[in-house]
């Protein structure tokens, strides 16, 4: 996976590129991630990347001349790669855009700052992509979180190959709840299901508590499934425990 960040603040991803799965993913050369400072690219004496936006208002805007100027380049080092800036007019990334991103093998991500970037800008990129319905101060952040998604899908960065088929939005569904040790924790135990040995027992139970976190906490999710007959059956022995649990509480 090649992914080129574009930031007026580079040194906000010097320790994400050495620590952690993603540190260990540039050091194993199956992440190639290189950060650029937009401000190179400013022809002036200065370096300035923004400026007071046309018709008042506040804050500043960045310039479209190095903020191209550093696309053209990225675009130059990266043949075929999407360019997508991050701002809150874009598309939504969820799981399933990750693993479209993941499918395209080059990224270059763009991090606009202050009021947003110049809006002829937005005639060089692909798209914009956007965390969800809040502000950030830039879009660094937004960056990093489609970095760590991403490559994460990387075959080679999981230790665990299982581990990323079975978190939570890969299938559609929330991921089922983990126990460590110890057994019992302040009066709370580990259900004896996982600790009763039997792979097929455990499997069916995580597969139930996916579906039930999923029905209970994210509904959206839940209304765009698939159920087969089996999820049918364990959603239906799962709802009918819980009405006997609430009938033993009730007498």
């Amino acid at each position: 996976m090649k992914i080129d960040i574009l930031t007026l603040f580079p040194e906000m991803f010097d320790a994400f590129r050495t620590t952690s799965i993603i540190g260990r993913a540039v050091e194993k050369k199956i992440l190639e991630l290189e950060i650029f400072n937009i401000r190179d690219f400013a022809a002036n004496k200065h370096s300035q990347a923004d400026d007071y936006p046309y018709g008042g208002g506040a804050g500043m805007v960045m310039k479209p001349e190095p903020l191209v100027e550093a696309i053209e380049a990225a675009r130059a080092r990266r043949p075929g790669a999407r360019v997508i800036l991050m701002g809150p007019r874009g598309r939504v990334f969820d799981q399933q855009v990750a693993r479209e991103l993941h499918a395209l093998g080059s990224l270059v991500l763009v991090c606009g700052r202050y009021e947003g970037v110049d809006e002829r800008v937005l005639d060089f990129v692909d798209e914009e992509m956007s965390l969800g319905d809040f502000v950030l101060t830039g879009g660094e952040l937004a960056a990093v979180c489609i970095v760590d998604a991403v490559t994460r899908l990387e075959p080679g960065v999981l230790g665990n190959l299982a581990s990323a088929s079975s978190e939570s939005f890969e299938e559609g569904v929330l991921e089922y709840p983990q126990y460590t040790r110890p057994p019992e924790f302040r009066g709370k135990r580990v259900p004896e299901v996982l600790l009763s040995g039997d792979h097929a027992r455990v499997a069916r139970w995580r597969r139930a508590m996916s579906l039930k976190a999923t029905r209970e906490r994210r509904p959206d999710l839940f209304a765009k499934l698939t159920l087969s007959e089996q999820d049918r059956v364990l959603l239906k022995e799962m709802l009918e425990g819980e009405g006997e649990s609430h009938a033993q509480q009730d007498t």
